[in-house]
């Protein structure tokens, strides 16, 4: 009985030893505020505005050991409204992010699903709208990808990362369209990242096939023959570099973007230059700012905001945004997702308050 009662303490400590090894974490953000749009449709407004500073949602993120430096990995992620509780994306749960995989300390991280492009992972960090935390900051029509929405991610991907080998990292990425036709909504992507002390660099190429783009929400009604509402391009080369540096108290940083847009027999060039810098005042407050011009077949947007961000706690932050836009006289001012002007010209500034868990 004894040797019975040995064996069993032994099996359990085993067990408790396994999964003391693997973990699953629920984390999450929620930002709310008040907003001030000067014109939307020839009209001023005033909004809850929510996700601005980061967008809000929640997920699940978990790993086990394998042993050996091996382990399985997985992330569910799903974006919501704060100020209406409503998903992003209707009818998709977790519209942001769902993968599974294997990382390795030796051979890098696979992993396979629902998953964020390059340009998101590797580009948006270097973008003005990132470290100033404003989302209306992107540039119009999120056609470079740098801001993760339901049309971003790409679907049946699989994912490569390699490790870190003195300073530098490379990816490569391919999406499947999961039809008989292999280049029907294909995608495919790298990437190499360099970090090194207070300097930081990344690159990135893309080339998608049947790409839904939002055209609209730069203020176009039609584009390459199509409805803006509705455009589908059959191709899409989607490139970028940027880098940042910092020392002291200040972040500089820097970002180009190039996305090639083709359809019927059409070839439209969207370009982006954004550049910006951080200050820290003290160790909670910071002073935030940055520039953007864009242009896409004789349009331009040119768009400047600065902010100031105090933390109440690790967790918590409250800010204060002023953005401004002036379009040239082929295009109308229009703040991403904040609606379409009916001029030229547009002004944001909004107030709000920031909390992750």
């Amino acid at each position: 009985m004894k040797h019975f009662i040995a064996a069993g303490l032994t099996g359990i400590c085993a067990v408790s030893s396994a999964w003391a090894q693997s973990s699953v974490t629920l984390y999450g953000s929620l930002d709310a505020g008040v907003a001030y749009v000067s014109n939307v449709g020839g009209h001023s407004k005033w909004m809850e505005e929510q996700g601005n500073m980061q967008p809000d949602r929640w997920g699940l993120r978990g790993r086990e050991d394998l042993g050996d430096g091996l382990k399985a990995i997985f992330q569910l992620e799903n974006g919501f409204y704060t100020n209406t509780g409503a998903m992003a994306k209707a009818g998709t749960l977790f519209n942001r992010q769902a993968f599974v995989g294997l990382s390795s300390d030796r051979f890098g991280t696979l992993t396979l699903g629902h998953q964020t492009p390059f340009s998101f992972d590797v580009l948006d960090p270097f973008s003005t709208a990132y470290l100033a935390a404003s989302w209306y900051a992107f540039h119009p029509g999120n056609i470079d990808e740098l801001a993760d929405t339901g049309v971003v991610p790409y679907d049946n991907s699989v994912k490569y990362r390699s490790p870190e080998f003195y300073g530098f990292t490379a990816g490569a990425m391919l999406g499947l369209g999961n039809t008989s036709n292999f280049s029907t909504g294909r995608t495919m992507a790298f990437s190499l990242s360099y970090a090194n002390g207070p300097f930081k660099a990344g690159a990135t190429w893309s080339n998608e096939h049947d790409r839904s783009v939002s055209m609209s929400t730069t203020g176009l009604t039609t584009f390459q023959g199509q409805s803006a509402a509705t455009y589908m391009a059959d191709k899409v080369e989607n490139m970028g570099i940027g880098a940042s540096y910092s020392f002291g108290k200040v972040l500089l940083h820097g970002l180009y973007t190039r996305t090639k847009l083709q359809s019927n027999g059409y070839s439209d060039t969207f370009q982006s230059y954004d550049a910006g810098a951080n200050y820290q005042v003290t160790t909670a407050n910071s002073i935030v700012g940055g520039a953007a011009t864009t242009t896409l077949s004789g349009r331009r947007w040119t768009q400047v905001m600065i902010g100031d961000v105090y933390a109440l706690s690790k967790s918590t932050q409250v800010y204060v945004n002023a953005l401004y836009e002036h379009a040239n006289s082929d295009a109308q001012a229009a703040f991403f997702t904040a609606g379409v002007s009916s001029g030229r010209n547009q002004t944001i500034v909004l107030t709000g308050i920031h909390h992750s868990f």
